[in-house]
């Protein structure tokens, strides 16, 4: 099957981050009490800036409901592979430097575990990004705008978002 390239949409998916970062859009299942909703809430983001689901079974990237979704859009790992991986359609993108992020990125970090386990929506960089001027959303540890600098991080890893293919 061949693929169309289109825009990712980052002022859609900043704009959707900023209205639901405090709350919890009724469409989708809070996955706070049963591991968290981080990346449940950065998938939600990444739709609403590209439109396009991966229906690929298991290994493509899709929410129809709280039992008809893919690992991919709510398991931070999943997520991660998903789009570094992707081939197909939906979103995609690359591990890059935090001096690339852009507005509509996604950021994973290690706090208190040794792998990866909360991932944080860009709002906002300055002209260089870096530690003390990306703005962050989030779900589980809801978070509005909240400075990069104010986690403790022991590991992070920076995901820049390419395109997405209808």
């Amino acid at each position: 099957m061949k693929y169309t390239d289109g825009n990712y949409n980052r002022s859609k998916a900043v704009a959707y981050a900023d209205k639901w970062a405090l709350s919890r859009n009724p469409q989708f299942y809070n996955f706070s009490g049963i591991g968290g909703d981080c990346a449940n809430f950065a998938s939600q983001c990444l739709y609403a800036g590209g439109g396009v689901m991966n229906f690929k079974p298991l290994y493509g990237w899709y929410y129809v409901s709280a039992n008809d979704r893919t690992p991919s859009w709510s398991g931070v790992k999943y997520l991660y592979n998903f789009l570094v991986g992707n081939e197909g359609a939906g979103p995609y993108g690359e591990e890059a430097p935090l001096s690339r992020m852009e507005p509509g990125d996604l950021i994973q970090l290690a706090t208190y575990l040794p792998d990866y386990h909360h991932t944080l929506v860009v709002a906002q960089t300055g002209s260089t990004p870096d530690l003390d001027n990306v703005l962050i959303n989030t779900h589980s540890y809801d978070s509005f705008r909240r400075a990069l600098n104010t986690y403790d991080i022991q590991k992070i890893r920076c995901i820049h978002i390419l395109g997405v293919r209808k």
